[in-house]
């Protein structure tokens, strides 16, 4: 069960560990965040008004290139966890979105990934400024580098 909160260009979302989540320690098994960041990443583009299924019909994907994380704490069954996620910078080309996992105040675990957008047919780079300005307009409205 997932509950989405948005303050202003933050994402916000929420998730009951679930015990297929945890492994033999009890714990939120690592890679379980990855699919968390992608839940706070597709919160943030819908309540951001950009749709990633007309982006797919334009014959257009968004995949990960890199992806980072920290852990600071474990997170456990039946905890449930917020997701935050925001756009931390984005140069026209790559998106690197943000993510802070956490469990009431206590700080989980933080990541990032970048994500650039490429044609489906044979997967090479499309800018992001020139093949989607809508995009472009969001992303260079919301982003916190502003460098």
């Amino acid at each position: 069960m997932e509950r989405e909160l948005i303050i202003m260009d933050t994402a916000e979302t929420a998730v009951q560990v679930r015990y297929a989540e945890t492994d033999q320690m009890g714990v939120v098994y690592h890679a379980n965040y990855l699919v968390w960041f992608e839940l706070g990443r597709s919160a943030l583009l819908d309540s951001l008004g950009l749709d990633y299924v007309q982006l797919e019909k334009e014959g257009l994907v968004s995949p990960v290139i890199k992806v980072e994380a920290s852990f600071i704490s474990p997170a456990r069954y039946g905890e449930e966890v917020t997701i935050k996620t925001w756009v931390q910078s984005y140069d026209g080309l790559r998106v690197t979105y943000f993510y802070e996992v956490l469990v009431a105040d206590r700080l989980c675990v933080t990541g990032s990934t970048v994500n650039i957008c490429v044609r489906t047919e044979d997967f090479k780079p499309v800018s992001i400024r020139r093949r989607l300005p809508h995009w472009d307009q969001v992303y260079q409205r919301i982003k916190r580098d502003q460098s």
